[in-house]
């Protein structure tokens, strides 16, 4: 008789809210368990477990910074100790800080790169092993200013750009193994402060003249799992967003 296969396992970063929340349950739904990294949102990512229990999966919770080794080597040691295995990495833990370039101080600066681009550096060198063993990949989370120069966002503009060159390093270092990606969302999510107007505008700026949603970015996440020949690659979720600019 066939052995059933053991589950799945994903490990989300910033998986308690906003997109990292769509990602957590999306994935439980499609039959991942999943482990929730978070830095400050507690309750937020315990009422997240409880959703992915709800959905029939196993959730843990783990509270750490991305962008502190030891913080990531431990939330690597959790992984394998409950499952003993990793099939998706999703670098999805970010800061979106807006400052005039001139303004911004060395602390802010070095702030936001730990985070977003050291912080997906540590998480793939700390859970590589489990990864290669399971053959899985990982997705980190960019967005259209990995491609724009947002000067309202200097520091995160270039952290995103670097993650995307990160990826395709990764997708080499790691092969063939592991399969590494990125994706690219645009307005998919916004600022809960949006004003009609703003959201008017930013819908105006896509092409196909209406905002997504978090769930196209879960979509993403799976077409890729279904995927097995793409690697070292970027999908741009912005409906026509890009083409425009």
């Amino acid at each position: 008789m066939k052995q059933p296969e053991e589950p799945r396992v994903a490990l989300v970063t910033g998986g308690a809210i906003r997109v990292g929340r769509a990602l957590t349950l999306g994935l439980a739904a499609a039959g991942y368990d999943v482990a929730i990294n978070y830095h400050s949102s507690d309750a937020e990512a315990r009422t997240a477990a409880r959703r992915v229990e709800e959905l029939g999966r196993n959730a843990i919770v783990l509270p750490g910074d991305v962008s502190d080794a030891g913080d990531v080597d431990r939330i690597a040691a959790e992984v394998e100790d409950r499952w003993g295995r990793l099939d998706l990495l999703i670098n999805n833990a970010s800061l979106f800080q807006s400052k005039p370039l001139l303004e911004i101080g060395e602390g802010e600066w070095d702030r936001v790169m730990a985070v977003n681009l050291k912080g997906p550096f540590l998480m793939v060198k700390a859970t590589a092993d489990l990864l290669i063993r399971a053959e899985g990949q990982v997705v980190n989370l960019v967005d259209l200013s990995a491609f724009q120069p947002w000067v309202e966002h200097p520091h995160h503009s270039v952290s995103k750009a670097a993650l995307l060159q990160l990826t395709r390093i990764m997708a080499r270092a790691l092969a063939p193994r592991v399969r590494v990606n990125a994706i690219a969302p645009g307005a998919v999510l916004l600022p809960d402060d949006y004003d009609e107007a703003k959201r008017e505008r930013s819908r105006a700026k896509a092409v196909l003249g209406k905002l997504g949603t978090p769930d196209d970015v879960v979509r993403t996440v799976l077409f890729l799992e279904r995927s097995p020949f793409i690697t070292g690659e970027v999908i741009v979720v912005d409906g026509g967003r890009l083409l425009g600019f």
